[in-house]
């Protein structure tokens, strides 16, 4: 198919996972699903932006669950041609001193008002290529270190290359999400050089590169990023690694940082919530970091119910979210209403998949999250005793977990375990259920059937979090410990409830009784006690929560904050720190 002309795009987004569809598995979690959101809110939004990620033709995984609660994976195969444009434009370059050719799948973001975000999604299972180098497009997160490298010179100096080729001549901001993406700026280095293997490392080409470039972080913690050997980089790179990355702090102790990298060469760096800001700020102290905090599409996220709600009282929240507000005077009934049938259609497709039956009368719990150790899904399950106590003296309970391990992660695989031990230790007093396979649509059933969303991360390792706000959006308040987006979200009482507000960071005893202390002392007296009163401090989860944690005020943040300097005389290196007086530093 020819290529179609296109509109000129002056940002363009590049990320290593985009959640478009769940019959596309381009994406492993939160951030392919935050990636997602971005772009249909830029469509929305009408912002020039066109995107770049890898096709991934075995997808992420397919997760299976034995009755012990043991995770096994298969492939999540899918045919490209069924969902996407295929285009005739190839470009070529070197991996390991081999030449590769890339070709590209176009997928389009439709607005609300008619606006549009293409997104290229970069394939080299080409025949032209050697074996190796066609399986890169292959698995998300698969292979070993050198196959990551590998993708990621793939993502961000083939994305580059692509979007040149393509005719996207006029971009002013490349947008990092993660460090996956970070080797664009070699791309954009070989550009302001005159070509790959010339040397672009004097401060004007670097500065060049810099003012175009904007970078946002969600890793909390030093092990998360992305590092490479320099031996390997330099076998993977070739010779054309300009030697200012090599001499610069991205490259310290003969080891490639990919955060390091965007950070080096961004104008404008960003956490993903006020919490997480700071804590970056630490883990990279000489350069200045932002906070834009995330949000999720909210048309995406509301479940029928309250989309016919929202429809019918508040008409212009699918134009502009901050209407949602409006919500604060929703009748309660119809806050009732509207969450038992999303309630219903839960329960009824957990009754496929599992063959439990959950009572729609029953305070249900969810928790839908990647199975890591640090998201702790089996904290609630820290004193079983005691949680048979509150159910015998209060009111039943029923809980509803799903999330994959990632293949490697045993630890991750094991908290999956325990929470199967925990469903047998609780048999015939609470009911647990695990979903396998989680999945976007999946969670949009999740987040907006269950009752209370629950979040125990241990702190402070949340970035964000965008599961909560997705349940906010349909009226499910959240019981959260302290971290990522809840520190500006939380309202006692009022649109949800915390977690150990007061307790010694990471005491897991003293986390785990606040948890079992609200659920008995609060929330569950309220939920059945008072349930005019539990249905108000849903609302209130969506007029105020809802109305701002979602992804066109972000956006609209990005673009005051981030893009707005594109094309535009700026301070140079405003995202590192001045230098102090007298140090030399």
């Amino acid at each position: 198919m020819t290529i179609d002309p296109e509109p000129p795009r002056t940002i363009a987004y590049f990320s290593m996972e985009i959640g478009l569809e769940p019959k596309i598995p381009t994406y492993a979690g939160g951030l392919g699903v935050l990636a997602g959101d971005t772009l249909r809110a830029a469509a929305d939004l009408g912002l020039p932006m066109v995107a770049i990620t890898l096709l991934y033709k075995q997808g992420f995984f397919r997760q299976s669950l034995d009755a012990q609660g043991h995770q096994t994976e298969s492939e999540s195969i899918w045919d490209p041609s069924q969902s996407l444009e295929p285009l005739d434009a190839q470009v070529e370059m070197q991996i390991e001193g081999r030449r590769i050719v890339i070709g590209a799948w176009r997928y389009t973001f439709q607005g609300i008002t008619g606006g549009t975000v293409p997104l290229y999604l970069l394939d080299a299972d080409l025949p032209e290529n050697d074996v190796a180098d066609r399986a890169l497009t292959g698995q998300l997160y698969g292979g070993d270190d050198r196959y990551r490298l590998r993708q990621e010179v793939l993502l961000g100096r083939g994305g580059v290359y692509m979007l040149r080729k393509l005719g996207h001549q006029e971009i002013q901001t490349f947008h990092m999400n993660e460090g996956h993406s970070a080797l664009l700026t070699v791309g954009l280095l070989d550009e302001v050089a005159g070509g790959p293997g010339n040397d672009a490392s004097s401060e004007v080409n670097l500065e060049a590169v810099r003012n175009r470039c904007v970078f946002t972080t969600h890793t909390p913690v030093v092990a998360g990023h992305d590092r490479f050997p320099m031996e390997m980089v330099r076998e993977v790179v070739g010779g054309s690694l300009p030697q200012a990355i090599e001499d610069g702090p991205c490259c310290a102790g003969e080891t490639l940082d990919m955060t390091q990298l965007g950070l080096f060469l961004s104008r404008y760096v960003n956490g993903v919530a006020l919490s997480h800001r700071e804590t970056a700020q630490g883990l990279f102290p000489a350069y200045r970091v932002n906070s834009i905090t995330n949000g999720v599409h909210a048309v995406t996220w509301v479940s029928q119910p309250f989309a016919d709600l929202f429809d019918r009282e508040i008409p212009q929240w699918r134009l502009d979210r901050h209407y949602l507000r409006h919500a604060s005077v929703l009748p309660i009934a119809a806050i009732q209403e509207a969450h038992l049938e999303a309630k219903q259609a839960l329960l009824g497709e957990v009754e496929e998949m599992t063959g439990v039956r959950l009572d729609p009368s029953v305070l249900t719990i969810g928790f839908g999250r990647r199975a890591v150790v640090y998201k702790r899904p089996d904290l609630i399950f820290s004193d079983i005793e005691a949680l048979k106590m509150i159910v015998r003296k209060v009111g039943p309970l029923q809980m509803i977990f799903a999330g994959k391990a990632q293949p490697q992660d045993e630890p991750g695989k094991e908290t999956i375990q325990r929470v199967f031990a925990a469903r047998d230790a609780l048999r015939d007093i609470v009911s647990v259920v695990y979903l396998e396979d989680y999945n976007t649509d999946l969670a949009k059933l999740l987040c907006s059937g269950v009752d209370l969303w629950l979040n125990n991360p241990q702190r402070p390792e949340e970035a964000s979090g965008t599961s909560g706000m997705k349940a906010a959006l349909n009226g499910v308040p959240s019981l959260s410990i302290l971290d990522g987006w809840w520190v500006e979200g939380w309202f006692e009482g009022v649109t949800g409830w915390s977690i150990g507000e007061n307790v010694e960071e990471n005491d897991r005893d003293a986390e785990a009784a606040s948890l079992l202390n609200k659920l008995a002392y609060v929330i569950m007296p309220c939920f059945y006690d008072s349930p005019a009163a539990y249905a108000q401090v849903m609302r209130s989860a969506i007029a105020i929560n809802g109305s701002f944690f979602n992804a066109q005020r972000m956006m609209e943040q990005y673009v005051e904050n981030a893009y707005r300097f594109a094309g535009s005389e700026f301070e140079a290196n405003p995202t590192r720190l001045p230098k102090r007086p007298g140090n030399g530093s």
